[in-house]
């Protein structure tokens, strides 16, 4: 315990000299989303040494974890009680943190049926840019008056402040489980996601994506045994063989599937993460890319395409009432450091402005993460 103080010790007097001297700091766990953002600047603030879970109460449904704890350490702690974090974060890497996790606020494959990163987000103690350590919100779901702040920090990249602890709501592992397959086109995929999608099934996960040219359509099914089983008689296709396609919703969590690394060896082509309606129809993608991977139930379209490709694809997807963000862009030396972050709206980005504002003063805290004037 005495440790773990001076570690945090350390780390508030780091901040408190930052704000001081006015002097960026570089906000890191385990770094393995280095590739996102537009800027990689200032001092480097390791947070890997406030390690270790809290409290974990199983019948409680609640774990509270210090941020530099490794991802996969919580996740095996999890599992040993048959439960997990059900929006399936990914890890991009083997030294994921919790922190991370929360910062960057991404979801795997499960997060239309069950809910984003911010939905289990209990409570978090923080350190603001004035080197105060808060905590904000707690270990039960209704403990919030006021703003919710615990929440914003989810997706905030460092950028509101460093955190050091988190609560957070896990569930049971799903006793049910089942992977469908089906051979079909883009739009038919989203016409059947989108049926399936008004009847009482116990949706999970889906992946739709073309291998060597032909449509694949991956549904995972999560539940009580007999709600999969009935499911899977109506719906349909191929079952395939759990352990089998394990690994590959893992791929499609961490982006290993062969879609996305045979972007690599495509000179000038930049990932895109295109956030749209699960209704929307097919949308028209520039030439000579490779067609989407498509997750989410249709909500989340993946599109490589080149740089100068950006207005249009932010055009098509605003057309019915989605977004469009780039997720990594290779540079001309080969390196993959960047990244856009669409703020829709110039009242948006002066709502962000205020809030980093209000949190971080002298603007040290990861600064050009989000935008290059934060």
């Amino acid at each position: 315990m005495q440790t773990m103080e001076f570690a945090l010790r350390q780390i508030v007097d780091r901040v408190h000299a930052a704000a001081a001297a006015q002097t960026p700091l570089r906000i890191r766990g385990g770094g393995t989303k280095d590739f996102h953002g537009l800027a990689l600047r200032g001092e480097l603030l390791d947070t890997r040494a406030l390690t270790g879970i809290v409290s974990y109460e199983p019948s409680e449904l609640v774990v509270t974890v210090r941020a530099g704890t490794p991802l996969a350490e919580l996740e095996a702690v999890l599992a040993e009680q048959g439960q997990c974090l059900p929006f399936e974060p990914p890890h991009f890497g083997p030294g994921a943190t919790v922190g991370g996790m929360v910062a960057a606020g991404l979801s795997g494959p499960a997060r239309a049926s069950v809910g984003a990163v911010r939905d289990y987000l209990l409570g978090v103690v923080l350190i603001n840019g004035r080197a105060e350590l808060l905590t904000f919100g707690g270990q039960v779901m209704k403990n919030v008056a006021g703003y919710d702040v615990s929440r914003l920090m989810a997706g905030a990249w460092g950028t509101l402040g460093l955190l050091t602890e988190v609560s957070l709501k896990v569930l049971p592992v799903a006793p049910g489980e089942a992977t469908l397959r089906f051979e079909c086109s883009q739009a038919d995929a989203l016409r059947r996601l989108h049926a399936w999608g008004g009847q009482p099934l116990p949706l999970n996960a889906s992946c739709w994506v073309e291998d060597a040219g032909v449509g694949q359509l991956y549904v995972r099914l999560r539940g009580a045994v007999a709600a999969v089983d009935a499911a899977c008689r109506g719906m349909g296709g191929t079952r395939l063989d759990n352990a089998t396609v394990a690994p590959d919703w893992l791929a499609c969590r961490d982006q290993t599937l062969p879609w996305f690394t045979a972007r690599r060896a495509r000179a000038g082509q930049a990932l895109w993460r295109l956030s749209l309606p699960a209704t929307a129809p097919v949308r028209a993608l520039p030439a000579g890319g490779a067609s989407p991977l498509i997750e989410w139930h249709g909500a989340l379209r993946w599109v490589q395409a080149p740089l100068e490709q950006g207005d249009a694809l932010r055009e098509a997807a605003r057309a019915v009432g989605g977004s469009a963000s780039l997720f990594i862009a290779d540079g001309a030396d080969g390196s993959t450091a960047t990244g856009q972050f669409d703020l829709k709206s110039a009242a948006l980005a002066q709502i962000h402005e205020r809030l980093k504002h209000a949190f971080d003063p002298a603007g040290i805290f990861n600064p050009g993460r989000l935008a290059p004037q934060w």
